[in-house]
C-alpha cells in the first residue's frame, strides 16, 4: 500500500515540476526575446527583483498572484492543466 501511495505521489510531484519548469522557461525566454533585464521585467510587472530571480531559479514557494502579474506582461496567466491518467479524488 505504501509503495503505491509513494509512487502515485512521486508521479504527481514530477508532473507539477514539469508545469513549473514550463512557466520558468516561458518567462525567461520571453524576457530575453524582449531584451529585458530581470530588473526591467520586475519594474514593469510591479514585482520585486528578488521575486523574478527566485522565479527564474525555480524556487518552489512563489506566490501565484505574483506569477500571474509577470505572466500578464506577456498576455498570459497560470491556470489548471489537466493531468492525464489521474484518478479522481
Amino acid at each position: 500500500m505504501w509503495a503505491w501511495l509513494h509512487s502515485r505521489y512521486t508521479k504527481q510531484i514530477k508532473m507539477a515540476m514539469t508545469s513549473t519548469n514550463e512557466i520558468i522557461r516561458f518567462i525567461k525566454e520571453r524576457r530575453r526575446q524582449l531584451g529585458l533585464t530581470q530588473r526591467e521585467l520586475a519594474d514593469r510587472a510591479g514585482v520585486g527583483l528578488r521575486f523574478i530571480r527566485d522565479l527564474e531559479q525555480g524556487k518552489q514557494s512563489v506566490r501565484l498572484d505574483k506569477v500571474n502579474q509577470v505572466l500578464a506582461m506577456f498576455g498570459h496567466r497560470a491556470g489548471p492543466v489537466k493531468v492525464e491518467n489521474r484518478d479522481e479524488l
